[in-house]
C-alpha cells in the first residue's frame, strides 16, 4: 500500500514551523516577485518527520544491504569520516578567510595531496575537480596544454577503449579533441594491434581504465603505456578501479602521465551519499606545472630553523596557495569539495599503509569468491581469468530465454539485495556488472550468490516470476519511457498515479 502524498496529509491551520520574530526592520518586496497565494501543503511536525522517515525506510542503501554495483565501489562508510567532517572547525570556516587563520585546513589539504602523490607513484596532486568526470575533463586539459606548450598542435586524437567509461569519451570531445575507439581483445584486454594501428602523430594521448571495467588488470598493459609514448602521446589514467590497487601497484610508476581519483569511491563516502564527489587529479613531474590551481604548499623557506637567543628553533610550516606556472587555471569555485577532502583524509589516516593494502586484498578476494561460485550457471565471458575487484556476468541464463539482466536484478530486490550494474559494459550483452567491496563478510556474499543461484532456477520453472518482479516493492516496474518524455517536476495538489 503506498503511502499518502505530503498534501493528502494537509489540514488548513496545522502548523510545522514556528519562525522568530524578525531582528531587523522590515523591507518592501518587489511587488512583481510576489505571488497573490502559495498553496503549500498544511502539515504538523509529527507529520512531516513521519512522512519522510517512511520514505526512507523504503530505500535500499549501504546501510541496510549489499549494494554490488560494479564500477561504482558503494562501499561502507565509516561514521567517523562523518564525525571528522562534521568538527565546527571545519564546518564553521568560510573560503574567503585569510589563510592565517585556516592553516588547519590548509594543513590538511597539503597532507591529503601527498597521500594521494604517494598511493598513486605520482608526482603532485591538484584537489580542485568537484568529481570523477571533472577530474578526467582536467586531465586532458592538462595532456592538451602539455602538447600545445611544446608547440605541438596536431595531436588532435585521443584513444579510448571500448570498455571504457561513458564518460571518457564525452570528456575528450568537450576539450575538443577527436575520440577514436580501441577494441579490447577476447581477454578483455586492449587490443595491441588495433592500438598499433591508430598510433602516429596525431595522437594526444591514450584514456584507459586499470583494472578496466570487465574487472581486468590489462595483460599488455606495459606494451600499451610503451608504445603510446614512443609515439609521442600520453597516458591517461582514470582511477575509478583503485580500490583494487592501493598499496598494490602504482599507475604512475606503471608508466601513467596523469590520473584522476574517485574519493568518493576509493576511499568511502559512496558517491558522497548522493551529494559531492571529489576528483583530485595526480600527474607526473613534466605535468606539475599544468596542475589547475590554487593548490596547497608550503611558503618556501617558513619551515626552516631560525637562531632565537643562541637557540635553534624550526618553527611550524605556513601553509600557502599558489598556483603553477603554467596552470590550465581553476576547474571551480573556491578550494574543492572540502568536507569530501576531510572524509579521505580521515580514511586513509585510519587505514595506514597496510590497511589500505588490505582493502584491496579483500575487494579482489571477494570478487572472485562472487565470480567462482556463480560462473557455472551465469555466463563469465573471462570467466577462465582472476578478477580483480569486480566483474561481469550475463544475464543470459542456458535454459530461460525469455528473463534478462534486467528481470534477474528486479528480482533480487525481492531478496533484499540491491541490483547490480545493468547494461555496461556495452562489450558484453546483457551485463551483470558484480562489485561487492572489501567490507562485505563471506557470511553476506553467499546469501548474495544463493539468491543468484535461485532466481537462476526461478527464470527456468518460472520466467513469470522473474520478469514481473520485483513483487515486495511499493512499485512494481515503472514506465522508464514514459517516465523520460514526461517529466513531472513539480509537485501537483492531486494525486499522481
Amino acid at each position: 500500500m503506498l503511502e499518502p502524498l505530503i498534501y493528502e496529509l494537509s489540514s488548513p491551520g496545522r502548523q510545522g514551523a514556528i519562525l522568530p520574530e524578525s531582528d531587523v526592520p522590515p523591507s518592501p518586496l518587489p511587488a512583481e516577485l510576489l505571488r497573490q497565494s502559495l498553496p503549500l501543503p498544511e502539515v504538523s511536525q509529527v507529520d512531516v518527520t513521519r512522512h519522510f522517515t517512511r520514505l526512507s525506510q523504503l530505500n535500499m542503501s549501504v546501510d541496510t544491504t549489499l549494494y554490488p554495483l560494479g564500477s561504482c565501489t558503494m562501499k561502507y562508510n565509516p561514521r567517523v569520516n562523518e564525525d571528522m567532517a562534521r568538527l565546527p572547525g571545519f564546518t564553521m570556516l568560510h573560503p574567503l578567510q585569510d589563510p592565517v587563520t585556516t592553516q588547519g585546513a590548509l594543513y590538511l589539504m597539503y597532507q591529503l595531496q601527498s597521500f594521494l602523490a604517494e598511493i598513486g607513484g605520482f608526482s603532485a596532486v591538484s584537489l580542485q575537480p568537484a568529481a570523477g568526470a571533472q577530474g578526467e575533463l582536467t586531465g586532458i586539459l592538462i595532456i592538451r596544454a602539455y602538447h600545445h606548450d611544446r608547440g605541438d598542435r596536431r595531436r588532435v586524437k585521443m584513444l579510448i577503449p571500448d570498455s571504457a567509461h561513458g564518460t571518457n569519451p564525452a570528456s575528450s570531445a568537450m576539450a575538443g579533441l577527436q575520440v577514436v575507439e580501441i577494441r579490447s581483445d577476447v581477454r578483455g584486454n586492449i587490443d595491441v594491434n588495433d592500438l598499433k594501428a591508430h598510433l602516429d602523430n596525431t595522437v594526444c594521448g591514450l584514456m584507459i581504465t586499470n583494472p578496466n571495467t570487465l574487472g581486468m588488470f590489462d595483460e599488455h598493459l606495459e606494451e600499451v603505456v610503451c608504445q603510446v609514448h614512443e609515439a609521442g602521446g600520453l597516458v591517461y589514467g582514470d582511477g575509478a578501479n583503485m580500490n583494487a590497487l592501493l598499496g598494490i601497484a602504482k599507475p604512475g610508476e606503471i608508466g601513467f602521465d596523469v590520473m584522476h581519483y574517485n574519493l568518493h569511491k576509493t576511499f568511502s563516502t559512496p558517491h558522497g551519499g548522493g551529494g559531492p564527489g571529489a576528483g583530485p587529479v595526480a600527474v607526473t613531474r613534466r605535468l606539475e606545472d599544468f596542475l589547475p590551481g590554487p593548490i596547497v604548499r608550503i611558503q618556501p623557506g617558513s619551515d626552516k630553523p631560525v637562531q632565537t637567543d643562541g637557540v635553534e628553533e624550526t618553527p611550524e610550516p605556513y601553509y600557502e596557495w599558489y598556483m603553477p606556472r603554467k596552470s590550465i587555471g581553476r576547474m571551480r569555485a573556491f578550494w574543492g569539495n572540502f568536507g569530501m577532502l576531510v572524509r579521505a583524509y580521515t580514511y586513509i589516516r585510519v587505514h595506514g599503509e597496510q590497511g589500505l593494502r588490505n582493502v584491496s586484498q579483500n575487494a579482489v578476494l571477494n570478487a572472485n569468491y562472487i565470480q567462482a561460485r556463480i560462473k557455472h550457471v551465469y555466463p563469465v565471458p573471462q570467466g577462465e581469468r582472476f578478477c580483480m575487484h569486480e566483474f561481469v556476468a550475463q544475464g543470459k541464463l542456458p535454459g530461460a530465454p525469455e528473463v534478462r539482466a534486467l528481470d534477474i536484478s528486479k528480482r533480487l530486490m525481492d531478496y533484499h539485495f540491491h541490483p547490480p550494474t545493468n547494461y555496461f559494459p556495452l562489450i558484453v550483452p546483457e551485463a551483470l556488472m558484480i562489485e561487492p567491496t572489501e567490507t562485505e563478510s563471506m557470511q553476506t556474499l553467499d546469501q548474495f550468490v544463493d539468491a543468484l543461484l535461485a532466481i537462476a532456477e526461478e527464470a527456468k520453472r518460472q520466467p513469470e516470476l522473474v520478469k514481473g518482479a520485483p513483487h515486495n516493492a511499493p512499485l512494481s516496474r515503472l514506465d522508464e519511457v514514459r517516465a523520460a518524455r514526461e517529466l513531472v517536476l513539480c509537485c501537483r495538489l492531486e494525486p499522481v498515479i
